[in-house]
């Protein structure tokens, strides 16, 4: 009694910890200081109020200037800008706090040093390139923009499998985990003490116990509410290898901004989870906490694994704090695995061989079929890769664009994709949580519904609860599942990641999915949403004006 009283003070702790260092809470603090220091300014120095209001003047219009004049959104310079001439001394403070920091540099500069020595690993497959140009010019396009942009290579006849909620991939996650043999790498947002987590946790105690490596990073937010601080030291002990990245240490901490939002599972670099899918019960609807959990991911096998082993090995050398990953250990987990699987592939060929025509076995090679390209985002480079990739599908749709997003805060550039989509003659849709799980997120979002429904696009609701689904699927023929929000943080601030598809069958299982859930859903109109209470409408309205910046 004693032990589950002391957690449940140590759960509230964090919270009010995590309360009081969130961006909201700087902020408010940041204006009160701000009013308590001009009105003691001109008490004090009243004197001088004509050189302290000047002073106060000067330094917000030199901030603003540089901020003109940053290569930006124009949507986060106006975000800014109103909090520097507003609050010109702690919104100029804050905004060096959190743009000017040594800590985003140095983690940019080990990124670029290990993205150069893991590039000869992801040469992209000029054959493979051949094919998809002859099959589509539009196609190649992106495999272009995504090899150039970041060096992620196009893959051919994968095998994939869709998820539509859930329960379906925690079950096929425990059974590939049973099969693991020599490595399992894991990536995730958020892990909490619960009976998803634990059955994860017993299984890879028990494959660490019989020599396969694992590996374990979760996002150091954890730390505040979900976890203990300092949990990768107890895994360390069950012989797991774990690290969280960019622990929470309040004030010091100087990239806490930029989360590591991926889920990546990766066993034995063949097999590969990812999507919109966190370590926690109501991902799995073992627990209600916003109605019905509506969630996705996808599993791939084939050598596209690969580049979300690099994707993992980048990320974990960099929460380490190191600038180099060692050739021999790329090797080991990509080009070794790969030659090992081909061999293994061979003999189950020759196997089948012995037993089938080389007709059925053209067939099975079909049935995997189609293109992927995994592909991953950060904030610190110059390209926004997950915004690219949306704005690709809506551009080049010709019949249907659809779309599951728990978040919808968008900038001017993906407002006109989703115009321009929609005026095109385009079906256009958004599926979005009827039950939120962040009320300002829900506030901001109903405020783009009617401009929105007036260019043409429809929007849904989920009404049985929550959907965290992060899914485009257009024409039949070319999609996405990962997990970018359709908001200023994942678009912009977070380690993301998702895999693009194109000619997959799996495809056909996401718009059915998709069409499934739209059952459930209630459509928003222009009706409904003049009934929405003026007082909410305005207070979302109002969070626009800094919605980059929550």
């Amino acid at each position: 009694m004693n032990k589950d009283f002391l957690e449940r003070v140590i759960r509230r702790l964090r919270l009010m910890l995590r309360i009081a260092f969130s961006r909201t809470a700087i902020i408010v603090v940041a204006l009160l200081l701000q009013l308590f220091v001009f009105f003691a300014s001109f008490y004090w120095l009243k004197d001088y109020s004509t050189v302290v209001y000047a002073a106060f003047v000067l330094l917000g219009a030199v901030t603003v200037v540089h901020i003109l004049n940053e290569e930006n959104n124009a949507s986060f310079k106006i975000a800014w800008i109103i909090p520097v001439l507003v609050i010109p001394v702690f919104g100029t403070v804050l905004y060096i706090y959190i743009n000017l920091q040594p800590g985003t540099k140095r983690i940019h500069k080990k990124l670029t040093k290990i993205e150069d020595e893991i590039r000869p690993y992801l040469a992209q497959n000029e054959e493979t390139v051949q094919e998809l140009q002859e099959q589509s010019a539009g196609e190649k396009g992106i495999a272009d923009y995504l090899y150039h942009a970041d060096n992620y290579p196009v893959y051919a006849d994968c095998k994939m499998k869709y998820y539509p909620i859930g329960e379906a991939k925690f079950a096929d996650m425990i059974e590939q985990l049973k099969c693991a043999e020599h490595f399992i790498f894991m990536e995730y947002f958020i892990v909490a003490k619960s009976y998803m987590w634990n059955t994860i946790l017993e299984i890879l105690k028990e494959k660490a116990a019989q020599g396969v490596e694992v590996r374990m990073m979760y996002d150091g937010m954890c730390s505040l509410a979900l976890l203990p601080y300092g949990y990768y030291k107890d895994l360390e002990k069950m012989g797991i290898q774990s690290i969280p990245f960019s622990q929470i240490r309040p004030v010091l901490s100087t990239y806490q901004n930029n989360r590591d939002h991926r889920k990546i599972l990766i066993i034995d670099g063949k097999t590969v989870f990812t999507g919109g899918i966190n370590l926690a019960d109501e991902y799995i609807n073992r627990i209600d906490r916003f109605g019905h959990w509506k969630d996705t991911a996808v599993m791939i096998q084939g050598e596209a694994v690969k580049s979300f082993t690099l994707l993992f090995l980048k990320m974990w050398h960099v929460a380490k704090g190191k600038d180099s990953i060692p050739q021999e250990e790329i090797r080991k987990y990509t080009v070794e695995v790969w030659e090992n699987t081909q061999a293994d592939e061979m003999r189950t060929d020759m196997e089948s061989m012995r037993n089938t025509d080389m007709q059925n076995m053209q067939d099975k090679k079909l049935h995997a079929g189609g293109y992927v390209i995994p592909y991953g985002d950060d904030p610190y480079g110059d390209e926004r890769i997950g915004k690219q990739v949306y704005i690709d599908i809506l551009n080049r749709a010709r019949k249907y664009v659809h779309i599951m997003t728990p978040y919808l805060i968008l900038d001017d550039e993906m407002i006109t994709a989703l115009r321009y989509c929609a005026k095109r003659g385009v079906e256009t849709v958004i599926i979005m949580p009827h039950i939120p799980d962040k009320i300002y997120a829900y506030l901001l979002a109903r405020t783009y519904y009617k401009q929105l429904l007036k260019y043409g696009v429809k929007i849904y609701e989920y009404t049985p609860g929550f959907v965290h689904a992060k899914v485009f699927v257009s024409d039949d023929i070319r999609g996405c599942v990962g997990t970018i929000n359709l908001d200023f943080r994942s678009l912009y601030l977070h380690f993301e990641c998702g895999a693009y598809m194109y000619s997959n069958d799996v495809l056909h299982d996401v718009e059915q999915d998709f069409k499934e859930t739209l059952k459930r859903c209630q459509e928003i109109t222009k009706e409904s949403c003049d009934k929405y209470p003026k007082g909410k409408m305005l207070v979302g309205k109002m969070l626009r004006l800094i919605a980059p910046l929550m």
